[in-house]
């Protein structure tokens, strides 16, 4: 991994607390774990097992563009969330939530656009960011329908930015929820002992060095930490009640809901979702029926792998091989980077 990606995933991590599902959060703790275990003391087999924790950790990325279909415009939400990305991002199976905006504005522009589907595959991701992105949505729904499709997982981050739209849909298999929120600290004190590593921080500043990863945290660390925490997770109960509307409490969310993970039947009955369906079904739903444009735009989405169908609305593309190519290169390339 280069130095300047090395330091901005680490910073971000670190720096920020995270709504993320506790197994992929226990992924990326490890992953960050070993890579700077390997800046204290690199060996080949470190190296190796830091590669393969990667590599298992992006191995389910949907990095395929999604379509623009007739007139429904889908904005693909699969993967780890982040603030801002890069090319090393999009290879390593990260969604910006930068590009997610700028996706968002051009469909809420755009006058041949009627309805905006959210396609969501993540298990959540960084706070920085999230809060801003799901108001976004939020306004964006009172211009035009917003659709949240949960399929296959809605998390965290990703359950936030779902919360905030128009109606949420899970599909049969779907799984939302997990609300709540999670910080990091890396103790390395006893990695860096046994490698005859002793670091001095040399600070101005009360606090400047507080919670750095050669100790444990102190009490007053600790304290401002969890107060980072709480402001996250009061920010995402309140986007949730706000964008569930009537019958969602903030006692519902923090009480009844919890941070747990549902299956789509069960979301439904308790009212994190609205509908089960798969994706290919809620765009049936909302292309018109009787615009000719938009059922030729469908049957490209569904049947064609190759085709391009040119409507008075947009051009309507699906993924192609070419498509399938782009993506085998971009993780050709992430993986020199490591």
């Amino acid at each position: 991994m280069n130095t300047y990606s090395h330091a901005h995933v680490m910073a971000i991590a670190l720096d920020y607390p995270w709504n993320i599902t506790p197994r992929m959060l226990s992924v990326v703790a490890g992953i960050l774990a070993r890579r700077e275990a390997l800046d204290v003391a690199p060996t080949p087999a470190l190296e190796a097992e830091h590669r393969e924790a990667i590599q298992a950790a992006i191995a389910n990325r949907k990095n395929l563009p999604q379509p623009r279909v007739g007139s429904v415009a889908v904005i693909p939400v699969h993967g780890v969330l982040a603030p801002r990305g890069d090319a090393f991002s999009d290879a390593s199976g990260i969604t910006s939530y930068a590009r997610l905006s700028q996706q968002l504005r051009k469909a809420v522009a755009d006058k041949g656009v009627r309805n905006v589907v959210l396609d969501i595959d993540s298990p959540g991701g960084s706070v920085a960011g999230n809060q801003e992105f799901a108001a976004e949505v939020m306004r964006a729904r009172t211009q035009k329908p917003i659709v949240a499709v949960a399929q296959y997982l809605a998390a965290s981050a990703a359950y936030q930015i779902a919360s905030a739209a128009t109606e949420i849909v899970a599909a049969p298999s779907a799984q939302v929820g997990s609300i709540g929120t999670y910080s990091i600290h890396n103790d390395l004190s006893a990695a860096l002992e046994k490698f005859g590593i002793k670091r001095t921080y040399i600070s101005a500043g009360t606090g400047k060095v507080d919670g750095n990863e050669t100790g444990p945290l102190t009490e007053g660390a600790l304290a401002r930490r969890q107060k980072s925490v709480n402001e996250a997770y009061d920010a995402f109960v309140n986007t949730v009640v706000r964008g569930r509307g009537e019958g969602t409490s903030e006692a519902k969310v923090r009480d009844t809901w919890g941070a747990h993970v549902y299956g789509a039947r069960e979301a439904k009955d308790l009212g994190l979702v609205d509908k089960i369906a798969t994706l290919d079904q809620t765009l049936e739903r909302l292309l018109d029926a009787g615009d000719a444009s938009d059922r030729a735009a469908l049957a490209a989405y569904r049947n064609d792998d190759d085709a391009t169908v040119d409507t008075p609305q947009a051009h309507v593309r699906v993924c192609t091989g070419q498509d399938r190519r782009r993506e085998m290169l971009g993780r050709m390339l992430f993986e020199q980077q490591l």
